[in-house]
Order: C-alpha cells, then sequence, then structure tokens
C-alpha cells in the first residue's frame, strides 16, 4: 500500500502489516495484535435480550454478527489471537454494585427489572441465555472469554496482564455498542499506553444512528483509529503478511 507523503508507522515498528484506517494508516505487527469481540450477547444483538426489552432498536445487530464473523475468521488465519468479552454479573447482582454504585443508577438492564418486576427474568445474569454469545459467533480452543462486570473490559478483569504476558500493543475492536462497551475498553486501553483500532462496520450502537457517527468520530480524533473489516482482511492476509517478512 502506497503511503501518503510524510507518513510515519505511529507504532515505531518496522516491518509491521499496514491497515487503511482514519485518519491514517496504522501498522502493527499481528503477532502482537488482539481482536476483541465486546459483548455479542443475546442481551445486546437478539430479540427478546435485555436491550430489545429495554427499547433499543437491535435490527441492525444481524448484519454486524456476519462481519465480526468474518474478522474472527481473519484474526484466526492470521494468528491474532480473539478474545471475547461477556458483560453480566452474578445471579445475585452483587457484582453490579447495589445503590451505592452508579453503575446500579445507570444500567438500563438493571432499571429495566426494577420497572417492570413482573418480567420476571434475570437480565444479564451468568448463566442466563441474556448472558450467553450469540448462537452465530463461538468461541474456540485458543480463544480467551473474560466476564466483565462494567462497560470497560479492563475494569475488574484480567485483561491487562494477559495482553502484556503475549506482547499485544495493538488491540483491534468488535462488537456492541461503539458508544458505550467499546469506547469504553479502547478508551482504557489508549491510556494504559494499546493502539486501538475499531472495525465500523462489525461494530453497532446503543441508541439512535447518530451515537455510531458521534463515537466513531470522537475514537479517530482523540483515542485510536477506524477502520473496516475488508481492510482488516486485506491487511492481515497471506500476501500482505509475506510482504511484511
Amino acid at each position: 500500500m502506497e503511503m501518503p507523503a510524510g507518513y510515519r508507522d505511529p507504532t515505531g515498528r518496522h516491518g509491521a502489516v499496514t491497515l487503511a484506517a482514519r485518519p491514517e494508516p496504522i501498522a502493527f505487527d499481528a503477532s502482537a495484535t488482539a481482536l476483541i469481540v465486546v459483548d455479542m450477547q443475546n442481551a445486546y444483538a437478539t430479540k427478546g435480550g435485555y436491550l430489545d426489552r429495554a427499547g433499543f432498536d437491535v435490527s441492525g445487530t444481524g448484519p454486524v454478527t456476519a462481519q465480526i464473523a468474518r474478522a474472527v475468521a481473519a484474526a484466526r488465519a492470521a494468528g491474532i489471537a480473539v478474545f471475547w468479552f461477556q458483560n453480566g454479573w452474578d445471579p445475585d447482582y452483587v457484582e453490579a454494585g447495589g445503590p451505592g454504585s452508579p453503575n446500579w443508577h445507570k444500567s438500563n438492564a438493571l432499571k429495566t427489572m426494577r420497572r417492570h418486576p413482573e418480567m420476571n427474568e434475570r437480565l444479564l445474569a451468568k448463566g442466563t441465555w441474556d448472558y450467553a454469545l450469540v448462537d452465530a459467533l463461538t468461541p474456540e480452543p485458543g480463544d480467551i472469554v473474560l466476564p466483565k462486570p462494567r462497560y470497560s473490559g479492563f475494569f475488574n478483569t484480567p485483561l491487562d496482564s494477559m495482553l502484556r504476558a503475549r506482547g499485544i500493543r495493538t488491540l483491534v475492536f468488535t462488537g456492541i455498542a461503539t458508544n458505550v462497551c467499546v469506547e469504553s475498553t479502547l478508551r482504557d486501553g489508549f491510556f494504559l499506553e494499546y493502539f486501538g483500532v475499531v472495525l465500523a462496520d462489525a461494530t453497532n450502537q446503543a441508541g439512535p444512528p447518530s451515537l455510531q457517527e458521534g463515537a466513531l468520530l470522537n475514537i479517530e480524533t482523540f483515542f485510536g483509529w477506524v477502520s473496516d473489516v475488508a481492510a482488516f482482511e486485506a491487511a492481515v492476509g497471506p500476501a500482505a503478511r509475506l510482504a511484511a517478512e
């Protein structure tokens, strides 16, 4: 790929594959990269899940799921580690924090259950259908599945230590929701010196479509890079990896 005049690899690495992205291309070493799949659970992506019950539109999650499957396949073929997040809490909701936590007040799942006790549903509780990953996306041996109790995948999880132990510096994000859990995790990664890239067509927002545009603009302006699945496939495919060697 021809780089624009004055282009410099922001990671400082040489011989890495290069991903077409906004606001500029970014080079990374596939062996030092992880693909992050954020909260692709029935709660967030399936009709009848928590997000749907709370009044959010989940009609756009089908195409996003298909794009994530493509990104996961490309990552596995390139030897890139795949991390799957599941957001939720223990069945008694002790991990949710209670009234002394802002999470208790802001979590739409918890608010929905309080408004509709007649539903008798344990939304985002571990072990439930709501908490489970969607059927179309299945972790394989060698993938890592991490539960997380808050929006950010770095909060009260071993993610940082797992990444550092593997020498991973670049995080490629897919999943739901771009404006909540994806952006929260990428922001925390930014402050921990990780390079964050979002594959826009493999993410979906919670709320009106304007939130997707706003979240992506905020990320590319202040915290990371924005690309898409086709560009990721091209960057980590056999031809690109061979050229980088």
